[in-house]
């Protein structure tokens, strides 16, 4: 029974525009991690001094891009959101802070408006699923009615 929760949703169909948003920014988002490995995958790690930069931009760009994809189409959506969150909190706090202290409050909002776009989405999707339009309500319905 617990496992059902995993994929229960509620019956929004306009929640397809969040999960296209997030799923969309997070994998475009992880593939320019091994793309551009020096500008926004390790190099970019190491910049701001995070441990184990080589090993953090494989693993963040993995992550990114399959809880990005698991997004998209709506399976496992509330688990796949969760490290989606986790990593936007990491990354506003180790260099949207800095911006604050260096630049101010609204170039500092400016400057993380998808940072704050992608957090809120994610827990959007948290707390609401994947909606109507998702693999996890397909399951949901043949599964458990």
């Amino acid at each position: 029974m617990m496992f059902s929760k995993i994929f229960q949703t509620d019956n929004s169909n306009t929640t397809i525009i969040i999960r296209l948003m997030v799923g969309a920014v997070f994998i475009s988002e992880g593939m320019q991690k091994f793309l551009f490995a020096n500008k926004l995958g390790a190099g970019r790690f190491a910049k701001i001094g995070l441990p184990n930069p080589d090993f953090l931009g494989t693993f963040v760009g993995s992550f990114e891009i399959v809880c990005g994809t698991l997004v998209l189409i709506g399976l496992f959506t509330r688990l796949a959101a969760m490290p989606l969150l986790t990593i936007m909190l990491v990354a506003i706090a180790t260099t949207k802070a800095q911006l604050l202290a260096d630049n101010g409050f609204w170039s500092m909002l400016h400057d993380s408006r998808t940072d704050w776009s992608m957090l809120l989405g994610s827990i959007f999707l948290i707390i609401k699923g994947g909606g109507n339009w998702s693999l996890d309500k397909k399951i949901a319905n043949q599964k458990w009615k």
